[in-house]
């Protein structure tokens, strides 16, 4: 799968994320020269993490057969250790339904595996860049 992101052209910093059917803006925020359009990196980021743990959750209630109704998901940042080498999120989720304190327990033990968590915390990920020319330019 490949994500393509484009100038957008009007702006000084936005980009025209697509991914499959689906486009987004993405931006920086004026501190950074950007104009706010759009969620910046960092978001993104940060809401693959919630999503993931949100969408587990879904998936594995459902799967059980366990009645849950809603959730509701807050990913808090912490960047000021950033650059030093840690990056903190809190991740809480809110959950409506019919469980059992061992089906909470289970639920918990899911959501702290989730595709995302692992890939942020388990996984070691290699990333080559290339900068080239686009076609037609000198």
């Amino acid at each position: 799968m490949t994500v393509r992101l484009e100038r957008v052209s009007d702006a000084p910093m936005s980009q025209r994320l697509t991914i499959r059917d689906h486009v987004w803006t993405v931006d920086a925020q004026p501190a950074e020269g950007g104009q706010d359009s759009g969620p910046d990196p960092h978001d993104l980021y940060d809401s693959a993490l919630g999503a993931c743990k949100a969408l587990t959750l879904l998936w594995y209630a459902r799967h059980k057969g366990w009645a849950v109704q809603d959730v509701q998901t807050a990913v808090e940042r912490d960047a000021s250790g950033e650059r030093s080498g840690t990056y903190r999120l809190s991740v809480r989720l809110q959950v409506s339904g019919d469980l059992s304190d061992a089906q909470w327990s289970e639920l918990q033990r899911v959501v702290d595996k989730c595709p995302v968590h692992k890939l942020m915390t388990q996984v070691t990920t290699e990333i080559s860049t290339a900068l080239e020319r686009l076609p037609g330019e000198a």
